[in-house]
């Protein structure tokens, strides 16, 4: 695969037709490529809708022989309605972005496109079973024994070989105009996790009257604040890696042996530690949740300490992969090998590494506790807090989670693993 910079993206559809239960089968049998065979004719198809996200339709076609996604781009954001008008182009970027890191973490952490449509807006997919969405079986109090290894490996992969770092700069150049026309979803990124949280945004959803006291004290903390600025203008402008931009406990499938990293509309030029924040600060938001779900004490206590080590030990990987990959790499002009490997050697390589590193650490904190607050104030809350039906309970575990956020965001650079943070969590 290799990067162009000619035209990046579409941007009209005229033809453009939303598909329904009964005209998929019909667009199918036209447009399919020969060899995505499903068995059976059209009618013989069952055809179901089951997209539960904030942006598109999803389908599920079961033929005879072979069942597949089919993932179509609407023109408004559904989980807003028409009123929030949205470019199609988001299927563009998120075929592209599937196509990438297929290219670097394989088939093996992402699904396999069949097909792309781009005047449709549409991608056909593998069906993955038996897969479920990882975030409702961590409400659920499940655990999986890979999940660690994969999400870390997946993270160390695509932002290494998409990066300065692992990538020429002419290939690293073209991808970042491939994906610089990703304004849109950007745009609702740095709003919704960047901007709103910290003002009375109309958008804003919250746990209403138990947190109001709590949410109208951040909107008064300066402190915090002033660093959720500092970071939204590192996601605004530091093109570090290419992102899956919503990387989430909801946007990850997975059984007890296999996981994959779905749904990258997302996808961008942007700052490493917001994709690895992102899913660390999910993965608290579902150890905080945990005596929303489970009574049994003990048990409650085992099940937020596996959280606890999935964090540890999705860093741990990353950073040992990423590492493992920057110590072997042939190309890249940052870091240039000249300098390190053939000039001033493995002593000054470490202390690059190191201090890389370092600063990787920091900016994940911070985006884990923006990640956090944005879940638990703003528009696009999740089920591990919203679906605890005792509204008091719930806020309980909102105001801990809270109380981790603005510890992370404020104080990031006081903490030096994430044990450390854990002891904090626990103190709360």
């Amino acid at each position: 695969m290799s990067y162009q910079a000619s035209p990046p993206c579409p941007s009209k559809n005229h033809n453009y037709q939303p598909q329904t239960c009964e005209t998929l089968p019909l667009y199918l049998e036209q447009n399919l490529p020969a060899h995505i065979q499903l068995g059976g004719n059209p009618e013989d198809w069952t055809v179901k809708e089951v997209g539960d996200g904030n942006l598109n339709l999803v389908f599920i076609v079961q033929g005879l022989e072979k069942s597949i996604v089919v993932k179509q781009a609407l023109p408004y954001v559904r989980a807003a309605g028409e009123s929030w008008q949205l470019s199609l182009d988001r299927a563009y970027f998120e075929y592209h972005s599937l196509e990438t890191s297929a290219r670097f973490a394989s088939y093996d952490l992402v699904p396999e496109v069949y097909f792309y449509d781009e005047e449709q807006a549409i991608c056909v997919m593998k069906y993955l079973t038996p897969h479920v969405i990882l975030r409702k079986e961590l409400i659920g109090g499940k655990q999986f024994p890979n999940l660690a290894e994969s999400i870390g490996t997946f993270l160390a992969r695509t932002l290494f070989h998409t990066s300065d770092i692992g990538m020429n700069a002419q290939e690293k150049k073209a991808l970042v105009s491939r994906f610089a026309p990703n304004h849109e979803l950007c745009k609702i990124t740095e709003d919704l996790i960047f901007t709103e949280p910290y003002y009375d945004a109309e958008r804003n959803n919250w746990t209403s009257p138990q947190l109001d006291n709590d949410i109208k004290q951040i909107w008064q903390d300066e402190e915090m604040i002033q660093v959720a600025m500092r970071y939204k203008f590192k996601f605004m402008t530091e093109a570090q890696a290419l992102l899956h931009g919503d990387l989430h406990s909801g946007s990850i499938m997975v059984t007890e042996t296999d996981t994959k990293v779905i749904d990258p509309e997302f996808g961008f030029m942007g700052p490493m530690a917001f994709d690895i924040g992102n899913y660390i600060g999910n993965l608290f938001l579902a150890y905080f949740a945990r005596p929303g779900w489970q009574e049994d004490l003990q048990q409650c206590e085992q099940e937020q300490q596996w959280l606890a080590e999935q964090i540890s030990t999705t860093w741990k990987v990353f950073t040992t992969g990423f590492l493992q990959l920057w110590n072997n790499k042939s190309q890249g002009d940052a870091f240039p090998t000249e300098i390190y490997q053939n000039h001033l050697g493995q002593r000054a390589l470490h202390h690059a590494q190191s201090v890389f590193i370092e600063t990787l650490f920091e900016d994940t904190l911070v985006n884990a506790g923006l990640e956090i607050n944005r879940r638990i104030i703003g528009f696009a809350g999740v089920a591990d807090f919203n679906d605890i039906p005792n509204a008091d309970l719930r806020a309980t575990c909102e105001r801990r989670a809270l109380k981790l956020a603005r510890e992370l965001i404020v104080n990031a650079k006081n903490y030096q693993d994430l044990n450390a943070v854990h002891l904090f969590a626990q103190s709360i």
